[in-house]
This record gives C-alpha cells, sequence and structure tokens, in this order.
C-alpha cells in the first residue's frame, strides 16, 4: 500500500504522516470527497491505494453524517480542535475510533477537515446494542426537533425506503403526528397508534415518540419506536363493525315491533268493529257505510304490512303439532272439569286495550262463546288459577306482566289449568317474536287485527279440543 504524492507544498508534511502509525486522513467536506490518507488509514478504510479510496463518492452521506461533518466544520473553523468517537463501516463491519478533528488549509487555500484517529475496542456491551439495532424488528428513527430525518434503523428503512423521509411525511393525517411532537417537546407522554404511509401501503403502527439529546450535536431530537398493528386495529374496526350493524338490526326490530304494535292495535278495533257492524242487522245504508270502514281499514292494513313487512299469515306451529289437531300440553293427569261439559268453550282474553276486549268479547258472543277478560298478563295468571278455560287469548305487549311471562307462569301451573291452549293475538309477529312465543309455551298466534272469520276458527279448534279432552279426562277420572 501506498500514497500518492500531494501538491509540492504540502509534500514533506504529507511524507511526515505517511510514517505514522496511527491512521490520518482528509476530507474535503465542499466536494465530499477524500484529499489525503495515509497508509494506516487506508488499511482502517479497507483500501489498497489513495486512488481507490480517493475515488470514492461520500455525497450520499446519511442525513445524521451530514449534520455532524457540518457541526465539526463551523466548530473547527477559527482553530479549535475537536476530539470525539466516530464509528466507520468500510467493509461492513463496525470501525469505532477516538478521532480528533481539525480544519487543515491546503497549499491552495482550500479548507479540508483533518482526522488523526486511534483505534478505540468497544465495549461487548455497546457492539450489541448496535448489533440489536440492526436487526430489531421495530421501526426506530431519530429526528431533530423539527423533524429533519437524521438517522433510521434497518427496519424503518425498509418500511419507509428512504433514510431521509421527514417525520411529517410519514403520517396519513399530519395533525396527528404534530400532537405527538409537541406533547413530546413539552417532556410529555406521547404515544398513539396512527395511520402510516409506507412501502407496505397504508398501515396502522403504534408509535412511541421521546425527545432525546442527539449524540451528535447534543441538541434534543425525537426518537421514535413504531410496531405494526395493523391486524389488530382492523380486528377491532371488523368487531366495531359487526357490534354496530348487530345494533342496527335490533333497533330495527325495535322500530318494526313498535310500529307494529302502534298502527295494528287501532286498526284491529277500526276492522273488527266494522266486521261485527257488517254482519249485523243495521239498515241498509249502515250497512253499506260499514262496508266503506271496513275496506278503507284493509287498504290500510295492506299499506302497514308492507311498510313493516309482516305477514297477517305468521302462526306458530309447534314441532310435531299441527294447529287444526290440537292436545293438551305438558300429556299432566288433567283434573276433572267442574263445569257442565255439554256447555260451549270458555274464553279467556286477556289485553290492556279496552276496544280490543270489547270486540272479541262481541265477536265470539255472536257464535254463543262466553268470554272473559283481564286488564293485564298478572290478571291473567290470577283469572286462570282460579277459574276453568277451555282457551287463553294472549295480549303480549302489556303493562305489569306482559304476554311471554304471563305465558311462562300460566304454563308452571300444576294442574290440568296449566295445559290449556294459549293463543297470542298481538301486532308483533316478527320471526323472532313468533320463536319466543313457542318458547314458552304459547300454541299458535293471530295477527291484529284479527278477523272474524280467523278468530272464530281458532277459537272452535283450539277450544273444541280442550274441550273434548277435559271430557275424556273427566270420564276416566
Amino acid at each position: 500500500m501506498h500514497s500518492a504524492a500531494p501538491a509540492l507544498d504540502d509534500s514533506s508534511l504529507f511524507l511526515a504522516w505517511d510514517r505514522l502509525r496511527r491512521p490520518v486522513w482528509m476530507f474535503d467536506p465542499a466536494t465530499s470527497k477524500g484529499v489525503y490518507a495515509n497508509t494506516s488509514a487506508l488499511a482502517l478504510w479497507g483500501s489498497d491505494t489513495l486512488e481507490a479510496l480517493l475515488a470514492r463518492d461520500f455525497s450520499n452521506l446519511s442525513p445524521a453524517v451530514k449534520a455532524r461533518t457540518d457541526r465539526l466544520v463551523q466548530v473547527t473553523a477559527d482553530g479549535e480542535t475537536v476530539s470525539e468517537r466516530w464509528t466507520f463501516y468500510p467493509n461492513g463491519q463496525p470501525v469505532t475510533v477516538k478521532a480528533t478533528i481539525s480544519t487543515f488549509v491546503l497549499a491552495d487555500d482550500r479548507p479540508v477537515l483533518l482526522f488523526e484517529a486511534a483505534p478505540i475496542e468497544v465495549g461487548p456491551a455497546e457492539r450489541r446494542a448496535v448489533e440489536a439495532l440492526r436487526y430489531a424488528p421495530t421501526l426506530i428513527s431519530l429526528f431533530d426537533q423539527d423533524g429533519g430525518a437524521l438517522f433510521c434503523n434497518p427496519a424503518a428503512f425498509s418500511a419507509y425506503d428512504s433514510e431521509t423521509l421527514a417525520y411529517a411525511e410519514r403520517f396519513v393525517r399530519p395533525e396527528a403526528g404534530e400532537s405527538l411532537r409537541t406533547r413530546a417537546l413539552e417532556g410529555h407522554s406521547a404515544f398513539d397508534v396512527c395511520e402510516i404511509l409506507t412501502t407496505q401501503g397504508n398501515r396502522w403502527h403504534h408509535l412511541v415518540l421521546t425527545a432525546v439529546p442527539d449524540p451528535v450535536t447534543g441538541e434534543i431530537g425525537l426518537l421514535l419506536s413504531e410496531q405494526d398493528v395493523t391486524a389488530r386495529v382492523e380486528a377491532e374496526q371488523a368487531r366495531t363493525a359487526a357490534e354496530q350493524k348487530a345494533a342496527m338490526a335490533e333497533a330495527r326490530r325495535q322500530f318494526l315491533s313498535d310500529m307494529s304494535h302502534e298502527l295494528r292495535t287501532p286498526l284491529n278495533a277500526i276492522l273488527g268493529f266494522a266486521e261485527v257492524m257488517v254482519h249485523d242487522t243495521l239498515p241498509d245504508r249502515t250497512l253499506q257505510q260499514a262496508g266503506r270502514i271496513h275496506e278503507a281499514g284493509q287498504r290500510l292494513l295492506t299499506l302497514v304490512n308492507e311498510m313493516i313487512v309482516v305477514s297477517d299469515q305468521d302462526v306458530i306451529v309447534p314441532e310435531g303439532r299441527a294447529a287444526a289437531t290440537p292436545t293438551v300440553r305438558g300429556t299432566r293427569t288433567a283434573e276433572p272439569a267442574t263445569r257442565d261439559p255439554d256447555s260451549g268453550p270458555l274464553v279467556l282474553y286477556v289485553d290492556d286495550n279496552e276496544n280490543n276486549r270489547t270486540l272479541v268479547a262481541t265477536i265470539l258472543a255472536t257464535q254463543g262463546i262466553h268470554c272473559e277478560t283481564a286488564d293485564d298478563g298478572l290478571q291473567g295468571l290470577t283469572a286462570v288459577e282460579q277459574g276453568d278455560f277451555d282457551l287463553i287469548l294472549m295480549d303480549i305487549a302489556m303493562p305489569v306482566m306482559d304476554g311471554v311471562e304471563a305465558s311462562r307462569r300460566i304454563r308452571a301451573l300444576a294442574d290440568h289449568r296449566g295445559a290449556v291452549p294459549i293463543i297470542a293475538v298481538t301486532a308483533n309477529t316478527l320471526p323472532e317474536q313468533l320463536a319466543t312465543y313457542a318458547d314458552v309455551g304459547i300454541d299458535d298466534c293471530l295477527a291484529k287485527p284479527i278477523n272474524m272469520v280467523g278468530l272464530l276458527t281458532a277459537v272452535s279448534v283450539w277450544g273444541a279440543g280442550r274441550q273434548e279432552t277435559t271430557q275424556d279426562c273427566a270420564a276416566t277420572g
């Protein structure tokens, strides 16, 4: 190895440096080129000749090294000398030296930086720290106070494909990054999950930003640690979306249920009483008017059904049973009935609406069927416990105790009263509501508004079946 001959005026000095064992070299910061290196410096830089070393282009310095070099130019311009540690990677391996740096003016009046170095042994802990930083999957970057890039480890470089990408340019929403930067510089905890622009597209990173001294300049910098948490964020977003969808579905279900109840309940009275009038002995003109009321009510009912997607044909048919062939639920040993088995079925109608109670009782009375009524589920339960009914017509939406709970408690009665057929008479006929009715032992469902034919048919089928069973039990009791 040898050094090339320098300019004539510097020859004697350079020849003297060639004989030194400590590495000595010169660097021109204006051109980012080497100027001179003695034999020991060539060995330090891993170069066989001075020409090969001087041919290297150092213009692509990292931001950290560039800032450090600019600082050295300023500090040593007036003759000051700086001593500090430098780590070089001449052959991909770190070499750490204790360097004394000063400004040297060449014969052509060019100021260059003169480095006089002595290799030092880096301790095991520091070497391990450097290697950990190099291979760590966590993205680590260092910025100046304004967010200018100074350093990034390989993981961060891979994510951004740049050593010079400014802090703010990494964020999809720069204001989120600025909020972190402000908190960190004020000495507060600064961490958040933010959407980041990376080489893989938009990702979600957990960021921790800390204000630390720059080991090169001594000025306050910003150390950023990042971890990709995209999978976790997307899972949380999917869960939130599912919860919102479920909440919207429940709100829609509740709305349909409320609308069904509020609209169909008054229609029940309108259509029902109009139908009763049509079948009554009234003057022709009155019958004609009642028919028009009934026809208009039917059109309104059709519109309501279309709006809330509810069918008048929704019924409950428990597994293994046809609605037309009712049997006693529970097969319990039925006690003999105390009233005359030859009389018509005795019906209990439970509904909190007076118009509905009057209507049903009126319709059943046209066929000689006696109907007792109760105002809510609790009164209905008490009536069943004290009476002997062949059939229960049960409204669902009632105060004090609703029809579902009342039916559940009736089914829990120990004697034959717990087996009496129950028909829900309700405007709430969504599929999940019908399933609930079946679960508590309700046998069938009539959708409001009810009509005379549907009501009388259901009472005839279920009430007659109950009467026959009661008679059989009485005969074998």
